[in-house]
């Protein structure tokens, strides 16, 4: 369902995205795992067409990332870092206005919306302005965006960052049961915990290039230490000034 061959993508002289080659099947959970300014976001906005890669060749749903990009926005969920939220629309309104962008029948996104407000335990909350809502509530406003429209492939960039324990909760049984239905997922996380129990595959990649690509079941070890040997390793310092403050 997602293909790419040699993707790259150039900013001037910097490299940010480097030959990526990759397939994700369909039905399946994909994690894109990396420290900040590996790639992960600049991958997913080639993906999802935002962004035109600088050389090689990707596919979403079988459309050609360079040439098709909007016939795959058409195809496509997308849960972007900065939410892309309208701080004057209500959690409500957002839903809807979704479902006119992507020309559902009036009837069919107010029943879509009124669905997910309850699975996602926003109906309370249903008319909060954005601007007014916690970052909780943005979060799960955004993921009900990305669903409405029934998706073919669902992207989305740190999904569980800075989110409490039940909402994560709530999308990780949301994003099992969209992959049961055929919908192939590709998230980026920097929450190893929460990748390791959901994803199908990890891929890892260090300054915009892939150091592993593997099924979950073909992880030696734990994700964490697996990161942690290939990707980034924590240093600690031993601050032997912190401690009792002396009398």
């Amino acid at each position: 369902m997602i293909s790419c061959r040699n993707l790259t993508r150039r900013f001037g002289d910097f490299t940010a995205v480097d030959r990526l080659t990759l397939d994700v099947a369909g039905g399946s959970i994909c994690a894109l795992l990396g420290p900040n300014g590996a790639g992960k976001s600049t991958t997913v906005k080639m993906l999802t067409g935002l962004l035109p890669p600088s050389s090689g060749q990707a596919t979403v749903a079988g459309l050609d990332v360079a040439t098709e990009s909007l016939e795959i926005k058409r195809r496509i969920g997308v849960l972007p870092e900065d939410l892309g939220l309208f701080d004057d629309l209500t959690v409500e309104e957002h839903l809807l206005l979704t479902g006119r962008v992507y020309g559902l029948p009036g009837h069919q996104a107010q029943t879509r919306a009124a669905q997910l407000l309850h699975a996602l335990s926003l109906t309370e909350g249903r008319d909060t302005f954005a601007g007014h809502c916690s970052h909780g509530m943005r979060k799960k406003t955004a993921f009900a965006m990305a669903l409405l429209p029934s998706p073919q492939v669902l992207f989305l960039d740190e999904p569980f960052e800075a989110i409490d324990p039940v909402t994560a909760k709530i999308m990780h049984d949301l994003l099992i049961k969209v992959a049961g239905h055929g919908v192939t997922v590709f998230l980026t996380s920097h929450i190893l915990s929460m990748a390791e129990r959901i994803a199908h595959r990890f891929i890892m990649i260090r300054a915009g290039k892939i150091v592993w690509n593997s099924s979950a079941e073909e992880l030696p070890r734990s994700l964490e230490d697996h990161y942690f040997d290939l990707v980034e390793s924590p240093v600690v310092e031993d601050l032997e000034w912190l401690g009792p403050a002396r009398s």
